[in-house]
């Protein structure tokens, strides 16, 4: 009996250490999993970030290939246009320009005024309309005189448009997520990790906002580009009149005067050219005389007698007889 009672105590006793080293190490392991799960914020952090990056910042909606294109709501069209107009009061012209674009709900930009070599004024204005009253203007513009050019272009943007607003929603999501994570980490280098992170995220989300409020812009506002020339009245009026004995003597006298302009111009442009002929065909001469032989002197020649006279000839034979 004793023994048995010992073998029973044994027994107890070894079920007693088992169960005792299961609870360790039971207990073991659930503080390793808390452990774990304070120390993982850094992971969980790293992990979404790099799947924000694998995904180019785009929601959860984009990583299971499940999201759909927003649908077009309408048509984005940026128009300008170009006009030449010949007018006999620039002044005048440039008033009524700057009233159209006004009283449309625009707005006058760039504007310069100057004169030809003639002395005529001309203007180049730059007018920013809305599109509902964009033909309108156009119109309006046209008839301050006479039409010279007219070079008008649409262009459609409805696709960048769309584009920039789904990548907007997009980032928008992405600096959410950033800015959760960083609520749940822990540690400083997570945080810091984050912030960086968070400041790129935010910069390329400025940089879309300022594209799409540079395309709203130029789709919702035409602009207009007015060039302004001045006729020439007093020249056409005197062209119209028949022309006088002093508009001839005028003629005249300006054709002989330009006449004698161009001469002297002439004589200009050729003066340089004969001075240097001249000189080098002095100097041509002068060598060709130095290479000359010299010719011997003349001798003077003895005087001839002069020829017998008549009373100084000899006689010839039978005169005498």
């Amino acid at each position: 009996m004793h023994a048995s009672s010992t073998s029973r105590h044994r027994t107890v006793q070894a079920l007693s250490a088992v169960l005792l080293a299961v609870a360790l190490a039971l207990t073991g392991c659930s503080a390793g999993g808390d452990s774990g799960d304070s120390g993982g914020d850094s992971d969980k952090a790293a992990a979404g970030s790099k799947d924000d990056k694998g995904m180019g910042g785009g929601s959860r909606a984009d990583q299971s290939g499940k999201k759909k294109p927003p649908e077009l709501t309408g048509t984005h069209i940026i128009r300008t246009a170009t006009l030449t107009v010949r007018v006999k009061d620039v002044p005048k012209a440039l008033d009524e320009a700057r009233a159209a674009a006004t009283d449309a709900g625009g707005v006058v930009g760039d504007e310069t005024t100057d004169r030809d070599g003639r002395g005529h004024e001309r203007s180049r204005i730059v007018l920013r309309v809305p599109q509902d009253r964009y033909d309108e203007v156009l119109t309006s513009l046209e008839g301050t005189g006479k039409l010279i050019e007219r070079k008008a272009k649409a262009q459609d943007v409805t696709d960048q448009v769309v584009d920039v607003e789904s990548r907007i929603k997009s980032q928008r999501a992405s600096v959410a997520r950033v800015r959760e994570l960083m609520d749940k980490a822990t540690k400083l280098s997570d945080v810091v990790t984050l912030e960086g992170e968070l400041s790129s995220r935010q910069s390329e989300l400025e940089a879309l906002l300022a594209r799409q409020s540079s395309l709203k812009d130029r789709t919702s506002m035409s602009t207009i580009t007015l060039s302004l020339s001045e006729t020439a009245v007093k020249k056409a009026a005197a062209d119209d009149d028949d022309p006088t004995f002093v508009d001839a003597l005028s003629g005249g006298w300006n054709a002989f005067v330009t006449m004698l302009r161009w001469l002297a111009v002439a004589i200009g442009a050729i003066l340089p050219f004969a001075a240097v002929a001249v000189l080098l065909f002095l100097l041509w001469r002068r060598l060709v005389r130095t290479r000359l032989p010299r010719r011997p002197s003349v001798a003077t020649a003895p005087a001839v007698p002069a020829a017998p006279t008549a009373a100084q000839a000899p006689a010839r034979e039978g005169d005498d007889d």
